[in-house]
């Protein structure tokens, strides 16, 4: 994977309409995120990851932990606005909702 300036992908990301906390922690050249996810306490990052699509960043985040059986957020990272926007499929329920996060 070449470098696509993931590093702009590091930091702590607040989803403004819970107040859910995604933090990444590094984004290795490979693909791979080091990432946590808090609402507000720690919730299990099974796989993180990110890969350039159409010039842009787009980020896979898959949460396994209590109510979270496998959810998922798929983003894309806009740098014009410095904020992920994309979906968040919640697996127990079933549903699918858009989000966007805010740089912290």
């Amino acid at each position: 994977m070449d470098n696509a300036g993931q590093e702009r992908l590091v930091g702590r990301w607040l989803r403004p309409d819970g107040g859910y906390i995604l933090e990444i922690r590094s984004a290795a050249s490979d693909g791979k995120l080091d990432a946590g996810y808090f609402n507000p306490n720690p919730i299990h990052v099974a796989h993180a990851e990110w890969r350039s699509r159409d010039g842009k960043l787009a980020m896979l985040v898959e949460l396994r932990d209590v109510n979270y059986p496998g959810s998922t957020y798929r983003l894309l990272f806009d740098a014009g606005q410095d904020v992920l926007e994309g979906t968040y499929f919640q697996a127990m329920e079933q549903q699918l909702f858009d989000v966007s996060f805010v740089r912290q």
